[in-house]
């Protein structure tokens, strides 16, 4: 007997990806070969898969970033994972806008701060696996990228384990910065691709027109644009994203400033 019901397409939800496994193996494409072998109609978002190795704190940024641009009831399927093998459990949840399955180690703590979750379980139903004997080191492939595709398939939450409170997820809380009347005392949560050195201060807590960042002893005038400063030069500005965030015009402020995930940093007024 089957375990799913195919259904119209238009009633097939996407499954978005996200990993740190890279594109240099095939790991990404086993987990996408296991997806199709269960229903060849599932449409796959590659959202990364060039999360730094094991930084849960970075797949949080991204998920927790991206999740208002999906379509509803979207399949988040996320698995940075170094504690496969071990005790920590594998979940899916359901929030309002979608689905999220991955292993329990605060990498959905982001978009469940944002959102709500409606209902939590711990993936312990072996049917809706690839294979009961799972790997120790793979459950991206037998039972992670099964379960996103019986879940974009239509089978219901309440199938796939045994539920849990949700209260009882792991939580990485993102520390608020610290807010006075003359400054605001942060730090850097990400540095992406371009080496632009996201903050953890948003837009909505600057409130002045004048601003400018002091970190490591350096000054760094506020902007708009990367183009308001010249080829080579630092500036800070909001990016796209909804953070302050510091950049170089044309270059990378990670590598001209040698600053690390979590160097603090001060917003002061003009």
């Amino acid at each position: 007997m089957t375990l799913i019901s195919m259904k119209k397409q238009s009633e097939i939800k996407a499954i978005a990806l996200l990993t740190d496994f890279g594109l240099n193996d095939g790991y990404v494409g086993i987990m996408k070969g296991v997806i199709a072998s269960i229903n060849p109609n599932i449409p796959m978002i590659d959202l990364t898969h060039s999360i730094p190795p094991q930084q849960i704190w970075a797949a949080r940024f991204c998920l927790m970033n991206a999740y208002p641009y999906f379509p509803k009831d979207t399949v988040y399927l996320a698995v940075v994972d170094p504690g496969v093998g071990s005790q920590r459990r594998s979940v899916a949840i359901e929030c309002s806008q979608g689905y999220l399955v991955g292993p329990d180690n605060g990498l959905f703590s982001g978009i469940l701060a944002n959102n709500s979750a409606l209902a939590a379980v711990s993936l312990t139903n072996t049917d809706y696996w690839r294979d009961p004997d799972v790997s120790l080191t793979f459950h991206g492939r037998d039972i992670f990228a099964p379960v996103a595709a019986y879940l974009a398939s239509g089978v219901p939450l309440e199938a796939l384990g045994d539920a849990i409170p949700i209260r009882s997820l792991v939580n990485f809380p993102l520390e608020s910065p610290q807010i006075t009347d003359k400054n605001i005392q942060g730090f850097i949560q990400y540095i992406d691709h371009f080496g632009n050195l996201i903050t953890n201060v948003s837009s909505r807590q600057i409130k002045a027109k004048k601003w400018f960042i002091i970190i490591d002893n350096q000054v760094i005038q506020s902007g708009s644009t990367y183009s308001e400063v010249s080829p080579g030069k630092l500036i800070a500005l909001i990016g796209s994203h909804g953070w302050v965030e510091i950049a170089v015009n044309g270059g990378n402020a990670q590598e001209k400033l040698q600053v690390k995930w979590g160097e603090k940093i001060t917003i002061n007024y003009q």
